[in-house]
């Protein structure tokens, strides 16, 4: 079992910054790759970016390429998204979730645990 806490959003206007963060505890953290994902209302959950442990896999919609950056501290047990150029279709909220290894990225069904989520509200 690997828990998950989000942090780091916020209100934010169009072509602001924030910084998201996601602390993971449990055993094997290891065998986990860690996705975000986000969820606007009435809609599914959508697949932003995701990392392997060893950061040797390393995924972006492509919708979020070149402004987003994901990147893991395993000293920390922490995973963090930059992201940059921030438009009104970023918003909602996000979420970060745990995936074994021989899981798919994008594919939320697959996740198998999932934080609380974090509200990023970015006004035109």
């Amino acid at each position: 079992q690997v828990n998950l806490v989000e942090s780091g959003g916020g209100l934010v206007q169009a072509g602001d910054s924030l910084r998201l963060s996601c602390v993971a505890s449990g055993r094997a953290l290891i065998m986990y790759r860690i996705g975000w994902f986000r969820q606007a209302p009435g809609k599914e959950r959508d697949f932003v970016a995701g990392i392997s442990w060893s950061e040797s896999y390393i995924d972006y919609a492509d919708s979020v390429k070149g402004r987003f950056t994901i990147s893991r501290d395993n000293t920390k047990n922490t995973v963090s998204r930059q992201m940059d150029s921030l438009i009104p279709d970023d918003t909602g909220v996000y979420y970060c979730g745990a995936l074994r290894s021989s899981g798919h990225m994008s594919n939320a069904r697959e996740y198998a645990s999932w934080g609380q989520g974090t509200q990023v509200t970015v006004s035109s």
